[in-house]
């Protein structure tokens, strides 16, 4: 039985204040194990990225909690908290964030070394994954002279350089064509399987979400399977 990383137990994610406060989440439950590549495939204004944010620990539940290997993560400090999400955590946006100023190999390395790690030993890292992502050949080149999906796979690289357990990706091919879109799912999808990360993957594309081990939805502000 593979081992569980992830496990959400009774969120509830309250907006506002007053006697009728937005419910956005009502008692989500999903655990997700390693290796495992889960769609999440719900329609904008369900908590779809409520829920990525509270499951990476960027935002707090209003009751529940959150493990991470285990770790109950609720009642943590913040400090505590960014601790975990950057050792266990990866995440993956519509936006590749990748900072304008810096080479591909550069983002990488970045957060490898603000984890403690030697300039060489993070130029190494990420090199190699940089050539898993077929994009060796553009390490010298910054975001601007990338197209998407390059771009795109430099975000991915980047958010396994540290090599978490948990990798959260919220529509990361959203602003992709569909052939790119499927190129970046495909480098995304082997990197799960063979570093054995655990993934939900966001996602409005259909065909992909086809494609994973499991399709979740949000319904009524609770988890569902599909």
């Amino acid at each position: 039985m593979k081992k569980i990383v992830l496990e959400l137990k009774d969120i509830t994610r309250n907006y506002g204040d007053g006697d009728q406060p937005l419910q956005v989440l009502k008692g989500a439950n999903f655990a997700l194990a390693q290796g495992e590549l889960t769609a999440l495939v719900a329609p904008s204004g369900t908590g779809k990225s409520t829920l990525l944010h509270i499951a990476g620990l960027l935002e707090h539940a209003t009751s529940g909690d959150v493990f991470v290997n285990g770790l109950p993560c609720g009642t943590m400090n913040d400090d505590a908290r960014t601790a975990i999400r950057r050792q266990e955590i990866g995440f993956v946006y519509q936006f590749h964030h990748l900072l304008p100023e810096f080479t591909a190999l550069e983002n990488i390395m970045i957060p490898q070394m603000v984890a403690g790690l030697t300039k060489a030993e993070a130029e190494k890292r990420a090199s190699q994954l940089l050539d898993y992502m077929r994009m060796g050949h553009r390490a010298t080149h910054r975001p601007a002279e990338l197209s998407g999906g390059e771009q795109q796979r430099v975000a991915i690289a980047r958010a396994v350089a540290n090599a978490p357990v948990i990798l959260l990706a919220d529509e990361p091919t959203g602003n992709l064509d569909p052939e790119t879109a499927g190129y970046v799912f495909d480098a995304l999808k082997a990197l799960v399987r063979q570093s054995g990360l655990a993934a939900i993957f966001a996602t409005h594309n259909m065909e992909l979400a086809a494609r994973m081990d499991r399709r979740i939805t949000l319904e009524d502000g609770k988890i569902v399977e599909r």
